[in-house]
């Protein structure tokens, strides 16, 4: 029996990041959260104010044996422009940045080379920028943003940044997603 593994990636909001990693193939779970902060269990609204030091993630639940952590990254530098510092698009502020926190060393080491390769090959035109640091606790964000695009479909943000960041990953990665 395969032993899943864990992964916590933030890249702007975290509707976005979890509607997209959940469809892929070997992805168990997905919930979002706050990470790397200084407040103890911190609301949303807290969250948003950008006084904690959080950052809003996805704890992501995975079957190793189907898609590795390396994958995992792949798809996590589609989704996201790793290259704006404390920004995706209009969500500004450090709850915003784009950050992988590694559970264990192979996590960190992974992280690294999937960093150093993509910079190698100039897959995007400007330095990443995103943070390799240690994971801390993790917070589970509030019920109502657990499957939030599945939730609000219709819901102008999730229509206009949620929706095209999902199709793009569709788009890329077809034959990865879950049938």
């Amino acid at each position: 029996m395969p032993t899943n593994e864990t992964a916590i990636l933030g890249g702007g909001c975290f509707w976005c990041v979890e509607a997209a990693i959940k469809q892929l193939q070997g992805v168990e779970a997905v919930r979002s959260g706050y990470m790397g902060g200084r407040a103890a269990n911190p609301t949303y609204q807290q969250v948003c104010s950008g006084t904690t030091g959080h950052v809003e993630v996805a704890e992501v639940t995975f079957d190793p044996s189907v898609i590795t952590f390396s994958d995992l990254l792949h798809v996590f530098f589609t989704l996201h422009d790793p290259t704006t510092l404390n920004r995706q698009g209009s969500d500004v502020g450090e709850q915003y940045r784009s950050v992988i926190f590694y559970r264990d060393e192979a996590q960190k080491k992974a992280t690294q080379e999937v960093i150093a390769e993509l910079t190698r090959d100039k897959v995007f035109s400007g330095p990443i920028v995103t943070a390799v640091e240690p994971a801390s606790t993790f917070y589970v964000a509030e019920d109502y943003h657990q499957d939030y695009l599945a939730n609000n479909p219709m819901q102008p943000y999730c229509m206009f940044v949620v929706a095209p960041k999902v199709q793009k990953i569709r788009e890329k990665y077809a034959s990865r997603l879950k049938a």
